[in-house]
């Protein structure tokens, strides 16, 4: 058992780190999936200030850098390059400050009936990544922002058939209404059933299009189906199109209140999707404190 496991196990709360994407953008990079490797410095920078925010574990900038999606969308990426880059700039930002957990999410593509890839096809696809981050000294894996269950659990397959580290999933939900549906329809309870099943060693929700409060209720739905950790990281507030580009809106203090109804709900693994920022965080770490509750 490595030491975030034994953290992971310990019951108290984690802190996760708030968005990459959207602060990569904020601060001029255009090719958020490259920058690992075009922009390192810029990638360190922002794991060191949400480290200096409070966050007791930041996640790579791998997100959806397996071989199906760079491939499928004509990047001209090289796959093990991108992740073991990733993998090493948080691995050097970490030491001596929390945990690195690597970063997975979904292949852009659909299973059959409704694609063309087998199970089998996003199994392999999944597999080489989590190697490429394991050899890159992760503490942990994280499988985010996924709609379909069915993709989730090739990746929590995947992550477990290359490694003994503790892996996380959080999917994306549409709706907290009729206990919590995917873009796919898969329910709250039938993700937390499943992968738990398959053993996963935390689950929860993270990104779709649910505000803080909203993803409470779908916390509350996970926590009261499974005894594992429960992981709660959403945006800041809903999606909004303003002149053709995507917003999220939310200021750093409605975002910790509406957290602090995800962690009263039942989440103890708590941190920011798409628009939140280092402030985002520092607030919600504040927020946590002012609820009597410690971190790690």
């Amino acid at each position: 058992m490595n030491e975030f496991q034994t953290v992971l196990e310990g019951g108290g709360v984690i802190v996760l780190d708030g968005a990459m994407g959207t602060e990569l953008v904020r601060r001029g990079v255009e090719s958020v999936a490259a920058a690992n490797l075009s922009y390192p410095e810029t990638v360190f920078a922002i794991h060191e200030e949400y480290f200096k925010a409070g966050s007791n574990a930041v996640i790579t900038n791998t997100l959806t850098m397996n071989r199906i999606f760079v491939e499928s969308h004509g990047m001209d990426i090289d796959v093990k390059a991108v992740n073991v880059a990733g993998a090493a700039i948080a691995r050097s930002c970490a030491k001596g400050k929390g945990f690195v957990l690597g970063n997975l999410s979904s292949t852009g593509q659909l299973l059959e009936p409704y694609g063309t890839y087998a199970e089998a096809d996003f199994l392999k696809a999944f597999k080489e990544q989590a190697a490429y981050l394991r050899d890159g000294g992760v503490d942990g894996f994280i499988i985010e922002t996924i709609f379909d269950l069915r993709e989730a659990l090739c990746a929590l397959r995947g992550c477990k058939e290359v490694s003994s580290l503790p892996v996380i999933v959080s999917m994306s939900f549409s709706t907290e209404q009729n206990g919590g549906r995917t873009m796919m329809g898969n329910s709250a309870v039938d993700c937390a059933s499943c992968l738990t099943e398959e053993g996963a060693d935390a689950l929860g929700s993270n990104c779709g299009d649910v505000d803080p409060v909203q993803m409470a209720e779908i916390v509350r739905t996970l926590s009261q189906t499974t005894k594992l950790p429960i992981v709660a990281e959403a945006n800041a507030g809903k999606p909004r199109l303003i002149k053709g580009k995507t917003e999220f809106d939310m200021d750093p203090a409605t975002f910790a209140m509406g957290m602090s109804a995800c962690r009263l709900a039942g989440a103890r693994i708590l941190g920011g999707c798409c628009g939140t920022t280092p402030e985002h965080i520092r607030a919600l770490v504040r927020a946590i404190a002012a609820g009597g509750k410690t971190r790690i």
